[in-house]
């Protein structure tokens, strides 16, 4: 009988995470799960945030079969004991500020980390797409999966994006997610690695007024409209405000009377196929906008 080769892997928060053997059956959050399917990993649980409801959202887990794998709750309803007995080997998460486990408070975090080996990766600020995709990548490529951190659709995406944003200069980007009729948070660029990169390949990006956090600014839709942006990226999670409610905000329809809005994944799965459809909607977007003329 041959002996199974101890596992060990070194996560984004300075923790090794050890197991006897390769892990096999992994509980996931949402987009962690989402970002290991792409990669040929299936989990054998889910879990969401305290933003997630009942059901998991389908924009967070990209073309993860949800009728395959049960979703174990999220927020106050997701118990330990639901996460235990869906038998994990592995608990793979994100960390925003390299220290907390998201989705799980910091005693269930405890809790479950000292009967479950488990992995955050780093998605919050400073850290940019191509980080994000190589951790993952390393990730997958540790417990079986393909690794794989660039695709012959990935260059030619940025490439496009590239083309693009040299073709409609002036051209400005706000990202925001609709948090009600009064109330708008205003995504700070620097902050969210899949706007750095927008930036990065020459995107003018909107920076929303200075205030104490480091992802968001929430002000009102008038402020919103004052950007004057030409393309809005909306928040299209479940817990953001829906399009359909804003009707009648002044500010929200002066804001896309001059803009397009395009639906927009803050959580975006962190693999080459979700990178590169994202960098392509937003290179058409700038081909249909064409130059300001302002």
């Amino acid at each position: 009988m041959t002996a199974q080769t101890p596992w060990f892997f070194h996560d984004d928060r300075g923790h090794r995470a050890t197991a006897a053997a390769p892990p096999r059956r992994i509980v996931a959050y949402l987009q962690a799960a989402a970002s290991l399917w792409d990669h040929g990993l299936t989990p054998a649980g889910l879990f969401g945030s305290l933003h997630d409801g009942a059901a998991p959202d389908p924009l967070k887990t990209g073309d993860l079969p949800l009728d395959g794998v049960p979703y174990l709750g999220a927020g106050d309803a997701l118990s330990t004991e639901a996460v235990l007995a869906a038998r994990p080997d592995l608990l793979v998460a994100v960390t925003y500020d390299g220290k907390s486990v998201y989705g799980l408070d910091p005693q269930q975090a405890e809790e479950l980390a000292a009967r479950v080996p488990t992995v955050a990766l780093a998605v919050g600020p400073g850290h940019s797409l191509v980080a994000v995709r190589d951790r993952f990548a390393a990730l997958a490529a540790a417990l079986g999966g393909r690794g794989t951190a660039r695709t012959p659709a990935l260059d030619a995406a940025e490439q496009r994006l590239t083309r693009a944003a040299s073709g409609a200069p002036g051209i400005r980007v706000l990202a925001l997610s609709p948090a009600g009729r009064d109330s708008v948070h205003l995504a700070r660029p620097e902050a969210w690695g899949d706007l750095a990169e927008l930036a990065a390949r020459g995107v003018t990006t909107v920076h929303p007024p200075a205030g104490l956090s480091a992802n968001w600014s929430t002000t009102d839709w008038d402020t919103a409209a004052a950007l004057q942006p030409h393309l809005v990226l909306a928040d299209a999670r479940g817990n953001a405000t829906p399009a359909g409610e804003l009707a009648g905000v002044p500010g929200w329809e002066a804001l896309t009377a001059r803009a397009r809005v395009l639906p927009w994944n803050p959580e975006l799965p962190c693999g080459p196929q979700a990178h590169a459809a994202f960098l392509e909607t937003v290179a058409e977007a700038l081909e249909g906008v064409g130059p300001d003329t302002d």
